[in-house]
């Protein structure tokens, strides 16, 4: 029998992440419910830097973190891990979240969560081949904001509605631009529900680093 949602969620605690979305999925075959996890914020940074594969200087150690510990969770829970990382072909997160009813695209078409606002992020998911019973969902922040997030980048990168992203790196890569660089994205700042999640800058400055 597969562990209970409560279960699984508390086991992904110990190990400095948070369920971020759950959903039954109809396209994976033997798997009942996919459970999509993130980061424990702001517990995972000082966790993650102090950790073997960011401290051995070779290429990507977040990826590289999330498969050691994701991969052992999947193991003790009796579930099938995936990650958003290692394709082609890639896993679809994007979809995946949405499809969790706990993320939706924002203004700037860049996901925003419940909890995590503009910051969310999965570091992989577990699949159980049980349908198991999942918690009330929310309902999307966006409609009763006032989406400051559309009009704080400097450069307006998401005029128009789409992602200037050349414009954006451009800005990153000037003295002006170091605000962004050094503490996270101005737009993703902006949100509301982000500015309440406790994301570490120096976890922002490390996207942002690996981005350029």
């Amino acid at each position: 029998m597969s562990a209970s949602y409560q279960q699984i969620a508390d086991a992904a605690l110990g190990r400095h992440l948070c369920i971020r979305g759950a959903f039954h999925p109809t396209d994976l075959p033997g798997i009942g419910t996919l459970v999509l996890l993130g980061p424990d914020e702001p517990a995972f940074w000082p966790v993650f830097s102090a950790s073997p594969e960011a401290q051995d200087s070779q290429p990507s150690p977040m990826d590289r973190w999330s498969a050691r510990v994701i991969g052992g969770l999947a193991k003790e829970l009796g579930a099938q891990p995936f990650y958003p990382f290692g394709g082609p072909p890639h896993a679809p997160f994007f979809r995946w979240a949405t499809d969790s009813g706990r993320a939706w695209p924002s203004p700037i078409q860049f996901l925003v969560h419940d909890v995590a606002g503009l910051f969310i992020s999965y570091r992989g998911a577990l699949g159980f081949a049980e349908r198991l019973e999942l918690p009330p969902l929310p309902t999307s922040p966006c409609p009763s904001c006032a989406q400051p997030c559309a009009t704080t980048c400097p450069v307006d990168a998401f005029a128009g509605g789409g992602y200037d992203v050349p414009a954006c790196k451009a800005y990153l890569a000037t003295p002006e631009g170091r605000d962004c660089l050094e503490r996270g994205c101005a737009a993703r700042r902006a949100c509301p529900i982000s500015q309440s999640f406790g994301r570490i800058e120096a976890q922002s400055a490390f996207h942002m680093r690996a981005f350029l």
